[in-house]
């Protein structure tokens, strides 16, 4: 009887893990992009890193919270 429990419990470990490596790869990929433009187009405050990796935060918890939902 136990054993679907622990079945259970570890699919949810899983999805976390997932969870987790998907929030970290978008927001590093949407940095890395930020970082690239700044040297593209030179300016004094790192304006497109600042702006992406944000944008990489919230789309990532957008994400996790379309996941919860379902």
């Amino acid at each position: 009887m136990e054993k679907p429990q622990k079945k259970k419990q570890l699919n949810r470990y899983i999805q976390l893990t997932g969870v987790a490596f998907q929030m970290g790869i978008t927001i590093t990929l949407f940095t890395f992009l930020g970082l690239w433009l700044d040297t593209k187009c030179v300016n004094n405050y790192s304006l497109f890193t600042i702006i992406f990796s944000l944008l990489g935060v919230f789309l990532s918890l957008y994400a996790v919270i379309k996941q919860a939902q379902n």
